[in-house]
């Protein structure tokens, strides 16, 4: 059969993958061709989740997600429920199972078999796979779309753009894909790194990560922009030599850069007893020094964080870590109790986007149909996974939204392959 494809996409990354084979699955005469510029696609998969590949999270909801409006983000997580993604996966014989926080991984701890299965799916749906098709450019010609690869041009009528973010570009996410998009009609929300590891100003007030480096803890991190806190966010903190790391920070880092970016006036703060508040700390405090009037601060910090976290708080409080909690003065103590639940985070920077899971911005979504994830600036582009300005928060959420688009995706390219066989039977019984 000749004549252009039905749809060429761009990317054989989670998204694309998705987009290819429920594409397939749902019409299996489409013709369906997915080109990536690596030899080897799906190098994100291969490092995500610390190459175990956190697949999604057993609750997903617009709430986990950044960027886009929620209403919308709601719409596409609704068209793949969280069980529909692990029955695909056990269908591609990779059962799940769950981790703290809900996290969802395959049985096998690694993240190659979900590469692997995907795929092996594609081309068992019969995916045509066209590695090491790096594009260079994406126009129109007769109606249809022609597709610059290193390769030699492609003729499609439907384009898929899935070609990620800025993020770890030594996957080879470069970025090209936001410059397609623009070239066909769409413009972008500024992007940045988000899920990225943030540096810390070694002479800022709070800067104490040199001294802790290694150490983890769970935390509650305060976004404050232009003054009032906008955002807090929970979890596991990892003081590192550079900063600080870990679910926390990687989580809190979009909003400090995305402040960053606007101009506004950003800050960061940890709270290193996450379930207090200053009434319920400070009165706990109290209480100790009542039961036990000898316990030292170094003890009584202690307590509630890891031993060298309480000795660099108490030493850049320059209070004795000797001395008893009931030899504090009231003011001491309240200056201890402030200082443990709003310890200044000095960010200077992020890792950057060598280091950051994803990225924040891209295509907005009210440029895209969220019933078919086809643009509305150019008929015939569809856009999937992170390309579009929808960024979640660690945890598996980026994956599902990946699988979610492509689901959307694909469906429509099933039924768009159908009605473009229709044409061409009535066309040739005239």
């Amino acid at each position: 059969m000749s004549g252009p494809e039905d749809a060429v996409i761009v990317g054989a990354g989670a998204a694309g993958l998705a987009t290819a084979i429920f594409a397939r699955r749902l019409n299996p005469a489409a013709r369906i061709v997915l080109v990536d510029g690596a030899r080897a696609p799906g190098a994100k998969i291969l490092v995500s989740g610390g190459s175990r590949c956190n697949v999604t999270n057993t609750v997903v909801t617009e709430s986990d997600f950044n960027g886009g409006r929620p209403a919308i983000i709601r719409r596409v997580l609704r068209r793949l429920p969280v069980p529909d993604t692990i029955e695909f996966f056990q269908e591609l014989g990779l059962p799940l199972h769950e981790e703290p926080l809900g996290k969802l991984f395959p049985d096998s701890h690694r993240s190659r078999d979900v590469l692997d299965a995907l795929l092996a799916e594609a081309a068992r749906r019969g995916v045509s796979p066209r590695p090491a098709h790096r594009v260079s450019e994406i126009g129109r010609e007769g109606g249809h779309f022609r597709i610059t690869t290193a390769a030699g041009p492609l003729h499609a009528r439907a384009v898929v753009l899935a070609t990620g973010g800025l993020s770890l570009p030594k996957t080879g996410s470069d970025g090209w894909g936001y410059q397609a998009a623009v070239g066909l009609g769409h413009s972008i929300v500024p992007t940045t790194p988000a899920l990225a590891p943030l540096v810390l100003d070694p002479n800022g007030e709070g800067a104490i990560h040199a001294g802790v480096s290694g150490v983890a803890l769970p935390v509650r991190i305060d976004v404050r922009v232009d003054g009032r806190v906008t955002t807090r966010v929970t979890g596991s903190l990892l003081w590192t030599h550079f900063g600080v790391s870990g679910p926390a920070a990687l989580d809190a880092s979009r909003h400090w850069l995305r402040a960053r970016l606007e101009r506004r006036a950003v800050s960061l703060s940890v709270s290193f007893c996450p379930d207090d508040w200053f009434e319920s700390l400070d009165a706990a405090f109290l209480a100790l020094a009542g039961s036990r009037p000898r316990l030292t601060l170094q003890g009584a910090v202690a307590d509630r964080v890891p031993a060298s976290i309480a000795s660099a708080v108490l030493a850049h409080l320059r209070l004795d870590a000797t001395g008893t909690l009931a030899a504090m003065t009231r003011d001491t103590r309240h200056r201890l109790t402030r200082a443990l639940l709003e310890w200044p985070l000095p960010v200077g920077d992020s890792r950057g986007y060598n280091y950051a899971e994803v990225t924040a911005g891209g295509i907005p979504l009210t440029e895209v149909d969220s019933a078919t994830m086809e643009s509305r600036r150019c008929t015939g582009l569809f856009l999937v996974g992170e390309i579009l300005d929808v960024d979640g928060r660690i945890g598996g959420f980026n994956f599902q939204w990946a699988w979610c688009t492509g689901r959307i995706a694909g469906e429509a390219l099933a039924e768009r392959a159908v009605r473009g066989l229709r044409v061409l039977d009535e066309g040739a019984g005239r």
